[in-house]
Formats: C-alpha cells, sequence, structure tokens
C-alpha cells in the first residue's frame, strides 16, 4: 500500500504505551482465567437508571438528527453550570464546547493552542494518552517530573526551567491520574505565577474533580487565570457513563468560537439522544454522590487492608479511582513487578512507568472492584511482597 502519513505513524511511535500487563491480562480473563483486574479505571457498575430512561425517552420521542457541532443549547448550559460549581468561576454556555468524551477534549484543546513546531510541558506523572496527542499535534514536549517524596505535588521551579522561547502550554491533572495526588493550592499558585509571567496556556484535566479526597481548586480560579486556562472534562467518571462519551473543554469564548470548526472537520457534533440524556443527567446529579461515595469507601478499604505492607510506600492516592504504591524497595523494575504479581497471583496492576519516569517503581492500583474483590486482591499483594525473590521473577510470555 502507499505510505501512510508521518504525523499518524508517529502518534505512538512503538505501537504501544505501556499497557502490555494490562493486555496480557486481558488475553488471559476472556480465555476463562480467574484474573482480578487493578489495571483500568473503567467502572465495575452500569450508569444510573435515571440516566438510561433519560436516553430511551429521548430515542423514542425522535431526538435522532443532526445537532449543533459545539453541543446542543440545554447540554452546554448544563455544562456550564457544572463548571461554575467545578472551577468556582462563573461560567456561560459560550465558552463550552461539548465533546465525545474527555479524550477529545483534550485533543480539541491541543490543537487549539499549538502549532506544529511549537513546545508544551506536561508534568508527570500523567495519563498514558498525553504524550501521543501532543504529537498528534505535531509539538514538542518537555516531561517535568513531579516527585514521590513531594507526594507528586508539581514544582513551579522545575516548570520554569523547562519554559522555552517557544512554549506555548502546559498540562496537568487534578485529581491525578495515576497518582492520586490532589495537587494543592500551593502548588498551583505557584504554576499559576509561571503562565502569567511567561503568557502561556494551560491545559488542566480535572475529569475525576468530583473524586477528590480533599479541596478540589481548579487554576482557572487563580488571579489572571481565567483567560489562559482550558479545563477538561467529562461525565465518564463522575456520572458513570464511561462508554457514552461524553466530555466538554471549558475555555474562553474567543476559543471556543474557533474549536467549532475543529468539530465541523472531526465529530460532527454529538448524537441528539445521548445529548438531551447527558444534559439530564447533568442537571440532576444522577449517580455523582454515590459514585464518589463509593470510590472514597474503597479507596478506605484497600488502604486499609494494604497497610503495614513491608516495604510498600502509599504516595498520592488522595482522590481519583487509583491507589499508588511504591514497590521500588522490593523491585525497582515496576513493570517486572507487575508482570511477576499477575504471574504468581493473577493480579493486574498498570507499571508506574506507563504514566512517566516519575512513576516508576510503583504500581497503580485501580479502585474499580467491589470490596470484597479489593481485599482479596490486598491479600495476594500481601502474600506475593512478601515472598518476592527478584532473581525467580521475570515477565511471563
Amino acid at each position: 500500500m502507499p505510505k501512510p502519513s508521518a504525523r499518524v505513524s508517529d502518534i505512538i511511535p512503538s505501537g504501544k504505551d505501556g499497557w502490555e500487563v494490562h493486555v496480557e491480562a486481558t488475553i488471559r480473563k476472556e480465555a476463562g482465567e480467574d484474573i482480578i483486574m487493578l489495571s483500568i479505571g473503567d467502572h465495575d457498575f452500569e450508569t444510573p437508571g435515571e440516566t438510561v430512561e433519560a436516553c430511551v425517552t429521548a430515542v423514542r420521542g425522535g431526538h435522532h438528527h443532526y445537532t449543533h457541532l459545539s453541543g446542543i443549547p440545554r447540554l452546554r448550559e448544563a455544562m456550564a453550570n457544572i463548571s461554575t460549581q467545578s472551577t468556582g468561576v462563573p461560567t456561560t454556555a459560550d465558552e463550552i464546547i461539548a465533546t465525545p468524551g474527555g479524550q477529545l477534549a483534550l485533543y480539541a484543546a491541543t490543537q487549539a493552542v499549538l502549532d506544529p513546531g511549537d513546545h508544551a510541558i506536561v508534568v508527570a506523572p500523567y495519563y498514558a494518552t498525553y504524550p501521543p496527542t501532543f504529537r498528534a499535534a505535531g509539538a514538542d514536549y518537555t516531561v517535568v517530573e513531579a516527585h514521590p517524596q513531594d507526594g507528586f505535588q508539581p514544582r513551579a521551579e522545575d516548570i520554569e526551567k523547562a519554559v522555552r522561547p517557544n512554549t506555548r502550554a502546559i498540562l496537568i491533572n487534578t485529581p491525578n491520574n495515576p497518582t492520586g495526588a490532589v495537587y494543592t493550592r500551593e502548588s498551583l499558585k505557584g504554576l499559576a505565577d509561571v503562565c502569567v509571567r511567561h503568557d502561556l496556556w494551560l491545559i488542566s484535566d480535572e475529569v475525576y474533580w468530583t473524586l477528590g479526597g480533599g479541596e478540589h481548586l481548579s487554576p482557572r480560579a487563580l488571579p489572571g487565570m481565567a483567560e489562559r486556562t482550558l479545563v477538561l472534562n467529562s461525565m465518564s467518571k463522575s456520572h458513570g457513563m464511561t462508554g457514552w462519551r461524553i466530555g466538554w473543554l471549558t475555555a474562553p469564548k474567543d476559543l471556543i468560537e474557533l474549536l467549532a470548526a475543529l468539530n465541523l472537520v472531526t465529530t460532527y457534533g454529538l448524537p441528539d439522544f445521548i445529548s438531551r440524556a447527558a444534559a439530564e443527567a447533568l442537571e440532576n446529579g444522577y449517580g455523582v454522590k454515590e459514585i464518589a461515595e463509593r470510590y472514597a469507601t474503597r479507596r478506605t478499604v484497600f488502604l486499609d487492608a494494604v497497610r503495614g505492607l513491608n516495604n510498600v510506600t502509599v504516595r498520592g492516592s488522595a482522590g481519583g479511582m487509583y491507589v499508588m504504591l511504591d514497590i521500588s524497595a522490593i523491585e525497582p523494575d515496576c513493570e517486572k513487578f507487575a508482570f511477576g504479581l499477575l504471574a504468581a497471583e493473577n493480579v493486574a496492576v498498570m507499571p508506574g512507568s506507563s504514566f512517566g519516569e516519575a512513576a516508576a517503581g510503583h504500581v497503580r492500583i485501580s479502585l474499580c472492584q467491589p470490596e470484597d474483590i479489593l481485599k482479596e486482591a490486598a491479600q495476594r499483594l500481601r502474600r506475593f511482597t512478601s515472598s518476592y525473590s527478584p532473581s525467580k521473577e521475570s515477565r511471563t510470555a
């Protein structure tokens, strides 16, 4: 066949981005093996029934046609109200563009603020799609590591050192995936100061804002930041709607107007019936409180179960759907540890290095399992770590 474009070929140059353990565990589970899947952040429960019924009603009501490129007015209004609540900044519908999930909101944000050859900074640990999304925009980027000993809080001075003359944007995620760290006011104020002094955009991924273990502060609320902050949000985690693909971007009005053209040549809008169900879910908060409470309980249950685990340290883990464990005192190679745990105990976790070198020597534990399974996984982890021998553990084929 003719040669494909370098742009697409280079999005994920190696064809992978650290998901090998999860892929192997999935294959084994689909083959009938009893694998405890703690490697992916997809809810183990269904979308709230009220949301499902709202969608059925919309389908039966004949809402099957094209919609506004930026989202139907009712949906954008509902998203604006949630953005006002989540960021603390009064937000109007013309500062919102609806997208098929948070990932498309990230793609839209990078396309909006970065030209090919521009430079961006991403704070690590980061979600695995961040680097390839920059590559899809043709942008160069520098990874700035947040340190485990700081609870994975970003250091403004480290970020400032990475600023170049062609730097245009910084990307952060709080509450953080994979670490569960909730960025503090002090950390965000330092970051905001860098953005203002160097006239940078800030892309702030806040899809886990309802699942925080403390105060959620959006950098959009800090002085001088509303005009330069793009906030990513999604209904996947907060409303139990991962497969519905509903997200949005909050940004200055002028930028949102430009982004309608991106939807014109990509998504051409969202399905009408899904949009109406999503609007109703946002207006009524279907599932939000219950889901937040469920993950808070699971986090406590799992952390209690691993408390006192020899040579294992909890890092971050204040919010979101994940717990981050530092296993470097047992095995510095976290991918080797994860494959060994899968082989010996049938427990799948994500190697921290999948999310940047800042998380190397760690494993990410997804809390997307019932409490009894999380307790069982903790017992298996305890058994595995107590008998671990680096010389005998190896990756399975």
